[in-house]
């Protein structure tokens, strides 16, 4: 089982190759608010949780995070691989999902991290704000939001770093090159595990 983290700030178009990754490769695509989404329409009881920890306008602690990917996990144990769209987050998160892939007799095949420079950031941001009507997303709201993914991704990128899993992928440019250069990537590294 191969498994992708993809993680990169706001802006820098994750999502959306993460989701053609995941299509390409034919692994499932895992983005938390997805899995809450629908264990809540689902009402599964950790969904029940899920959503009272949503209803009071709260973050949903990592311990409720960790069981809800194990739990997705165990679910598609038969996959050809994991595309992670947005988590791990926090060092505490990527040690957890270690343990739950550990379980699993897997890994991280590789973290990519999508590398768009900050004023290319703010200025997609802002563009995806005012065509979405969103007065919310201001400049300074966006600037505060990437401060705040710089102090939660630097010990992420320091932990995959250190354990040779960290692909930087270049994400200014055609949408299909940016694609490329990541199946190029994950192509290698795929390989590599089987030499």
């Amino acid at each position: 089982m191969h498994n992708l983290i993809f993680f990169g700030p706001p802006g820098s178009g994750k999502g959306t190759q993460a989701l053609r990754v995941a299509e390409k490769f034919r692994f499932i695509h895992l983005s938390t608010g997805d899995v809450f989404r629908r264990e809540i329409a689902v009402r599964s009881p950790l969904g029940m949780k899920v959503k009272d920890v949503i209803d009071r306008g709260e973050l949903v602690p990592d311990s409720l995070l960790i069981e809800l990917i194990g739990d997705f996990i165990l679910k598609y144990q038969t996959a050809q691989g994991f595309v992670f769209d947005g988590f791990p987050r926090t060092l505490p998160q990527a040690e957890a999902l270690d343990s739950i892939l550990k379980v699993h007799r897997s890994e991280v095949t590789c973290a990519l991290l999508l590398e768009v420079k900050e004023e290319e950031l703010i200025r997609r941001l802002v563009n995806r704000a005012r065509e979405e009507g969103r007065s919310d997303d201001t400049e300074e709201v966006i600037e505060k939001r990437l401060v705040l993914y710089h102090q939660h991704t630097k010990p992420l990128t320091d932990y995959y770093t250190s354990s040779g899993k960290l692909e930087v992928v270049h994400g200014i440019g055609d949408i299909e090159d940016i694609f490329r250069n990541l199946c190029k990537t994950i192509n290698k590294r795929i390989k590599a595990e089987f030499r």
